[in-house]
């Protein structure tokens, strides 16, 4: 053979060792790829050798991108404007919920005492009919409320009812066949599942960002600021970018369904920093629907003090477990004293479904009405057990609490105060003492009439600040602050 037939096949030899090099190596890094990528819906594996190609030759792996979710979420998620009268507070307090969600996650409003102000928002169609989610703090006080949907239409809406315990708002429009955004699953979302946030932040109408789920059952402690012991904070955790104005929008999955409604952002400067958090659609949809049917949330309490273990707390107290929640105080005549539980005792469990923290308990009890049944899975001296608590409400009876009921308590009728006493002592609302009879009340030197506004400091809106703040306090003494309907304010020490 020359030289030169020598040096040919050569290089044939070695171009035919690198194709099949290359060969192999694909073929191998391929099939691990498609071992390990699994689509977000839960169907077959997503193979890497199924391109969808455009014009570009971008490439984009089946079941990876967000347009399907955008394009059917997004006319279903509104604009909320809102206006607010020009007011003043008798006793110049601010209200710290306000303060906050003003200045670190920022609905762009300025509610100064005075003057009017404007506000921006978010809001999710959740029926055809015109009901929709959005957060307290969005339409908190508004005097006027205007809907902007995605087709540019616009309506007046009417707030249905509100909790500021979970800062969720339902809105009624007048309007039909309007659309509307699919409730998903948010009990079942995984952390790093894909999710899509929609919303206005900014004023920047039906803008769509996307992020992962980070973390989930996440307690921030921003409701604290409001002072209520019935706040249930169990977020959502996503890095999807929300701004503001994009408080009371969807946070959706990748088949476009509600799985949150984005609440709150952790940020030094009020702007986007790496971190929102919104509430799991599994509450939202049981909030809005008590909200609809009976004008206020069903609040079921287990009536116990609870912290988060912690390898501290399980050394002192010899606990056998690191995760869980801790009850350090059961109170007397409630669910979890009729059931059986017994200070530190440690909840693993509710209905079969693990919690591990503090959150995660308070958001599958919230998951339910008065009057039903749970079951409840602790460790006590080392042995699992298990009991079963009928929940009771905030006034401990399994009875329907309606908006503006009267409720008795302790010798008392007690009812929200009216507009007439609102307007004339210049309070955005309060609890008033209706008739009295024999018992607590009447021994402490309380008469008819009387305007509870605040208990121990704590100012009483309404009759879950009363409720909340008298079981809070069973077994201990407080101190009752108020006015007569003649003007006339008055102090009372009351053992509870």
């Amino acid at each position: 053979m020359s030289k030169r037939n020598i040096f040919f096949a050569m290089i044939l030899s070695s171009f035919l060792g690198a194709a099949i090099a290359l060969g192999g190596y694909t073929t191998l890094v391929e099939a691990e790829v498609t071992n390990q990528i699994q689509p977000v819906n839960g169907s077959n594996p997503v193979s890497f050798t199924n391109y969808v190609f455009d014009t570009t030759d971008y490439v984009v792996p089946q079941g990876l991108n967000f347009v399907y979710a955008a394009k059917s979420a997004t006319p279903g998620v509104v604009h909320i404007r809102t206006k607010y009268a020009a007011t003043t507070q008798s006793n110049g307090a601010r209200n710290p919920m306000e303060d906050f969600f003003r200045d670190y996650f920022g609905d762009r409003y300025d509610r100064r005492e005075g003057g009017p102000g404007m506000g921006a928002g978010s809001g999710v169609i959740v029926s055809s009919d015109g009901y929709i989610a959005t957060n307290n703090h969005v339409v908190d006080g508004a005097s006027e409320i205007e809907i902007l949907l995605n087709d540019n239409s616009t309506y007046k809406g009417e707030v249905v009812g509100v909790d500021p315990d979970t800062d969720l708002a339902l809105i009624k429009v007048e309007a039909e066949n309007l659309p509307t955004v699919k409730f998903g699953d948010s009990e079942n979302m995984q952390i790093g599942e894909w999710v899509l946030a929609i919303g206005n932040p900014f004023d920047f109408r039906s803008t769509v960002t996307a992020g992962i789920v980070s973390a989930k059952a996440r307690n921030i402690n921003i409701l604290a600021r409001g002072g209520s012991a019935t706040r249930i904070e169990a977020f959502i955790q996503t890095d999807a970018a929300v701004n503001p104005g994009n408080s009371g929008g969807a946070l959706v999955n990748l088949k476009g369904e509600l799985v949150g409604i984005n609440t709150a952002i952790a940020s030094p400067t009020g702007a986007f920093a790496g971190y929102s958090f919104a509430v799991p659609a599994t509450l939202v949809k049981k909030v809005i629907y008590d909200l609809k049917d009976f004008g206020a949330v069903q609040r079921p309490l287990l009536g116990i003090e609870i912290v988060d273990v912690s390898s501290a707390l399980a050394e002192q107290e010899n606990l056998n477990v690191l995760k869980g929640v801790f009850v350090a105080k059961v109170k007397e005549g409630t669910s979890a004293a009729e059931a059986g539980l017994k200070e530190k005792d440690v909840i693993i469990a509710i209905d079969g479904k693990k919690v591990s923290n503090v959150a995660q308990l308070q958001e599958q009890v919230a998951l339910n009405r008065p009057g039903d049944e749970i079951e409840v899975t602790f460790i006590r001296e080392g042995k699992t057990k298990t009991v079963d608590a009928i929940l009771k409400n905030q006034f401990m009876t399994t009875e329907v609490v309606k908006a503006n009921s009267a409720f008795q308590m302790e010798g008392a009728t007690l009812e929200p105060v009216s507009d007439t006493y609102k307007e004339k002592f210049g309070l955005k609302s309060g609890v008033q003492v209706k008739s009295i009879e024999k018992g607590k009340w009447k021994e402490a030197g309380i008469e008819e009439g009387f305007i509870i506004t605040k208990i121990d400091k704590r100012p009483i809106a309404n009759m879950d600040d009363l409720s909340a703040s008298l079981n809070g306090a069973r077994g201990e003494g407080i101190l009752i602050e108020g006015v007569y309907p003649n003007g006339e304010k008055a102090y009372y020490g009351i053992g509870w």
